[in-house]
């Protein structure tokens, strides 16, 4: 049986999935956070989707094995590609998230009718999963998707705030898939590290929708319905990578300043 003092267990191929810990811990912050950055892989978005199914797989049987009441598969990739996968493995043993469905849920309660934007990795464009899932529970919303694959590379480098990093935002938006957009779905978790200069682009006219916020608040209302919030004074917050990586570290340390421990788990040794 779950219980409450167990920690919330989230992972991505790399960075990316640190807004939506940060989400996570903002939204929630008495319970214990694990995160795992498959840094010896990233970026996973030009993978094969057997690829990324044996990566997210091992990664949650790891988390498992930490004792995680949560699992998070915080990206896009491995939402679209591996989650069957993960279902598989996790089964009963933890309550499981991606970040699509959430995307899903707030594009029906606030864009019908409309056309919507979507810019993700060759491998979350290319498995067409938000386009199905969409369909599952509206025909009234049209999505217009975009692989952006130089976004993930950049971002994990550090040039996300860069003008070269601007020049090819603004190539990737100016695509005419994305013109008469009412939303734009950054369909990977590494986007928000670019959001302002998507708003920008779209000079404010546009939601730009971003999973970490609303996954933060789905996790929130199942903990309440199992009752399994911890309600601790001094969470704590462990992260792991699979492959040493001081840009990891320090952008960690960014979204959670005060210091961190960042230890590398020896997984695909």
């Amino acid at each position: 049986m779950l219980q409450a003092k167990q920690p919330i267990g989230i992972f991505d191929s790399g960075i990316g999935g640190l807004t939506v810990a940060k989400a996570i811990h903002k939204n929630l912050p008495q319970e214990d956070l694990i995160y795992f950055g498959d840094t010896a892989h990233t970026p996973w978005g030009g993978q094969s989707a057997h690829a990324i199914s044996h990566y997210a797989t091992r990664i949650s049987e790891t988390l498992l094995k930490l004792n995680c009441k949560v699992i998070v598969v915080a990206c896009n990739t491995a939402s679209a590609a591996a989650f069957s996968a993960v279902q598989d493995v996790v089964k009963d043993r933890a309550l499981l998230f991606n970040v699509i469905d959430p995307v899903i849920d707030h594009l029906v309660a606030n864009h019908a009718n409309k056309t919507i934007g979507l810019i993700g990795t060759k491998q979350t464009v290319k498995s067409g999963a938000y386009n199905t899932r969409l369909l599952q529970k509206s025909k009234s919303i049209s999505l217009n998707s975009l692989a952006t694959p130089l976004l993930v590379p950049i971002i994990e480098e550090g040039f996300g705030k860069t003008a070269v990093a601007e020049q090819i935002i603004n190539h990737y938006l100016s695509n005419p898939c994305m013109t008469n957009i009412s939303a734009l779905i950054l369909g990977c978790t590494h986007y928000p590290f670019i959001k302002q200069q998507v708003i920008d682009f779209f000079k404010q006219q546009v939601e730009v929708i971003d999973s970490a916020q609303l996954i933060s608040s789905v996790i929130s209302k199942q903990l309440d319905l199992y009752q399994l919030h911890n309600n601790q004074e001094n969470p704590k917050m462990r992260f792991y990578v699979s492959h040493d990586s001081e840009f990891f570290y320090q952008t960690a340390q960014q979204f959670f300043p005060g210091g961190i421990k960042l230890e590398t788990f020896p997984l695909w040794d």
